[in-house]
């Protein structure tokens, strides 16, 4: 029985994957297998030695403390792309707020409670509207800074708007570059794309390379009146510099999912209370994906969205379905040859095996023809650079 421990309210359709029979679930246990969560502050003196992988229903990661995990062994899962088209949707709406004199509008009209007449009121209406005339998306540019999951989803939403898109991501990977749109221009500099773009949202985890990348330099490239959104991480952009911008006018607006209280009364600045992933569909999308990639885990040893781990996968051999080893150990030279001696030297053979790394940290999944006996497993945990031994099934 696997012990999984929830610090966060968790949805049910997430949950229901860990079936009842193999899965006990609460918010408090002493010895859990496994932690799920979305935003608790996890530290590392939380973490109950027992833990073997911690899942993230959510896509940033900044509340759990990667490198102490990765130290310990212990893979963290996120879910990227579960919320994307929530955010997605929000960003739509945020451009056609920073394009139209909407909100204006909404609270000029929040002001005529105490008109009674309506003909009288249709005309004032008619005689003031045009103090909120706004723009058109179409024909206009929007600079993608990032092309993941929720950036590529917003450059192909831009261009079924009629808005020409540009893109920045120097991280592309090779999938992702092959799922993107030939119309999206790819741009190898970000001063230049900001240079060009009427609106730029960003799309960014937070990275050295990342924080405080929108900044006073590269807002001087702005052309002026654009409109700048982020809906990915606060610590990305510089908020004193994008203050300065707005007062100056240098930058119209600021659409953010980011309040902070240097921005609250600036004028320009439209804030949202982080209501990117508010969805009850992006809350269950998540909560599915990570407690399907901790059962794959808990039970097979596989790993898919790991943040400090490599990708590995591997199918379970036929009549070997209940004799795997999981081992994780420093990535340096002869562990996996030291283990695969020590499996030789007790004849247990080795009938399928996967090995990848990734930064410090290997990991391996062995399917052998006979379970090891707890002395053996004790023989491969002292090997030096070893990290944990799990015998899974």
């Amino acid at each position: 029985m696997y012990k999984v421990l929830t610090l966060n309210q968790i949805s049910l359709k997430g949950l229901d994957r860990l079936p009842r029979d193999s899965y006990e679930i609460a918010s408090e246990f002493s010895s859990p297998d496994a932690v799920l969560l979305r935003s608790h502050k996890l530290k590392p003196e939380d973490i109950p030695a027992s833990v073997l992988g911690i899942g993230r229903a959510g896509a940033g990661y900044n509340n759990i403390p990667v490198d102490y995990c990765t130290e310990q062994g212990i893979p963290v899962f996120n879910t990227p792309g579960a919320n994307a088209n929530a955010v997605k949707e929000l960003i739509v709406s945020a451009l056609t707020l920073g394009s139209r004199g909407i909100l204006e509008g909404i609270e000029y009209v929040s002001t005529l409670s105490d008109m009674t007449d309506g003909p009288e009121m249709s005309k004032l209406l008619e005689k003031e509207k045009k103090r909120f005339k706004g723009n058109e998306l179409a024909g206009k540019t929007l600079g993608v800074i990032g092309l993941g999951a929720i950036g590529s989803m917003v450059a192909d939403t831009a261009l079924s708007l009629g808005m020409n898109v540009a893109g920045y991501d120097p991280a592309l990977s090779v999938d992702a570059a092959w799922r993107l749109s030939s119309d999206i221009k790819k741009v190898d500099n970000i001063a230049s794309l900001v240079s060009r773009s009427d609106y730029i949202t960003l799309h960014l985890p937070v990275l050295d390379a990342t924080r405080n990348m929108v900044n006073s330099d590269l807002l001087s490239n702005l052309k002026e009146g654009a409109i700048l959104l982020n809906f990915a991480r606060e610590e990305i952009v510089d908020t004193s510099a994008v203050v300065t911008a707005l007062e100056s006018g240098k930058l119209a607006k600021y659409i953010a999912d980011f309040p902070s209280p240097e921005l609250i009364g600036v004028r320009g600045a439209v804030l949202t209370p982080h209501i990117g992933a508010s969805t009850d569909e992006a809350e269950e999308n998540c909560a599915v994906m990570a407690a399907n990639q901790l059962k794959d885990f808990l039970e097979n040893g596989n790993i898919k969205n790991s943040v400090n781990f490599p990708p590995l996968n591997l199918e379970r051999t036929p009549g070997c379905e209940s004799v795997r080893l999981s081992i994780s150990n420093r990535n340096v030279p002869k562990i996996l040859g030291n283990i695969l001696s020590i499996l030789a030297d007790e004849n247990i053979n080795v009938v399928d095996m996967l090995n990848k790394s990734r930064d410090e940290i290997a990991y391996n999944l062995i399917d052998v023809d006979t379970a090891p006996p707890e002395s053996v497993l004790k023989q491969m945990a002292e090997i030096e650079g070893v990290v944990n031994v799990r015998l899974i099934g």
